[in-house]
């Protein structure tokens, strides 16, 4: 079997083992058969789903050898906070949380996420504080988005 055939198996395998409301963000393959795994879930996603789907797919993947030699290496887990958004469903699970958007022109824009379609993203911005704050609502194209990351405050 040809490696791109491997991996779209190790794929299928992942897909089926999703349940409730946990997506795929993004699968990465490095040449030793390491398939590092990024999952995501509308209401948060724990460190013991990411165990229970990594012990499912290690299972099934030694059962069908498709790695004989048992050459290959999952890791599961969530994006970390510092990871870029990837899919418009992130974007809809932070609505209500702060961002800041790396524009592809190098602008940033920090505000809080309104509201996220197909075609752009809706954050409010306030600059200046206390009684000098202004606070406009700023529609962003993902064509013009480099990135988007959200913000933790404390």
């Amino acid at each position: 079997m040809s490696t791109n055939t491997n991996i779209e198996l190790v794929e299928k395998i992942l897909l089926s083992k999703l349940y409730d409301d946990i997506f795929l963000v993004e699968m990465k393959v490095k040449p030793i058969n390491n398939f590092k795994i990024y999952l995501d879930a509308d209401s948060g996603l724990g460190i013991d789903k990411c165990i229970k789907i990594n012990r499912a797919m290690y299972k099934q993947l030694e059962e069908m050898a498709i790695y004989p030699e048992g050459d290959f290496s999952l890791e599961v887990s969530s994006p970390g906070i510092d990871e870029p958004l990837k899919l418009l469903r992130q974007y809809v699970k932070n609505i209500g949380r702060e961002v800041e958007v790396l524009l592809n022109d190098a602008t940033e824009k920090e505000g809080k996420l309104l509201e996220a379609t197909e075609e752009a993203i809706l954050i409010e911005q306030t600059t200046g504080k206390g009684k000098k704050a202004v606070i406009e609502n700023i529609t962003i194209a993902f064509t013009d988005i480099k990135q988007t990351k959200v913000q933790i405050k404390f």
